[in-house]
């Protein structure tokens, strides 16, 4: 196992049963698509204007080459945001995510969340979320693995099925993405290819 560095895991009672670690691995291994929110996940949270207005946004570098990861291995890779900005839509083509599965403007999520399921064909067990605010929680309720960054809102960390080490924009979504690669057993052959490429 090259992979040990996991993100920290919270115990809790689904259905009157108490989660483990290997049960959150399970959900893991189910899989398919991985939505982020963005401001606060995919970045810290704040939100920087110069005299014009003009917004600006920090996306970290780590947790794009993490979506890169799962696109590769066949994870598709979403964006509901409750705000609407050029930057995401930038992001997202730098990317290369799909712009049928990138939704702006939404304060109220769970339309786009079945938008989604309609486009993909997906089952909400199939499915991550990742989040940070209380407008996260109608779908993280939903998804099959529900995951909060580290300083996420005490309450979604309540909700969540796991919760990164990490704080959002700061690589949090690199962590959720190497568990779930690490869980459908993708991660440590990855990895292993980076070492054979430098000597290469």
């Amino acid at each position: 196992m090259i992979y040990s560095k996991l993100a920290s895991f919270k115990l809790k009672t689904e259905f009157g049963i108490t989660l483990t670690e290997q049960d959150l691995k399970e959900k893991a291994k189910a899989i398919k698509c991985v939505i982020f929110d963005v401001d606060g996940v995919l970045t810290d949270g704040s939100l920087f204007f110069d005299n014009q207005g003009q917004e600006y946004k920090a996306f970290n570098s780590k947790d794009g080459h993490g979506i890169r990861m799962l696109l590769e291995n066949g994870v598709e890779v979403a964006i509901i945001t409750g705000r609407q900005s050029d930057l995401v839509k930038h992001r997202a083509e730098n990317l290369k995510l799909s712009p049928d599965l990138i939704f702006q403007g939404y304060r109220d999520k769970r339309p786009a969340f079945t938008d989604l399921l309609q486009q993909t064909g997906l089952s909400k067990h199939e499915i991550a979320y990742i989040g940070d605010d209380v407008i996260d929680l109608p779908v993280m309720s939903q998804v099959g693995l529900a995951i909060a960054v580290g300083d996420a809102h005490w309450f979604v960390k309540q909700q969540a099925h796991m919760i990164t080490k990490s704080s959002g924009g700061k690589g949090a979504g690199r962590e959720a993405c190497e568990f779930i690669l690490s869980a459908q057993n993708k991660l440590d052959d990855l990895l292993q290819n980076y070492l054979e490429s430098s000597h290469s």
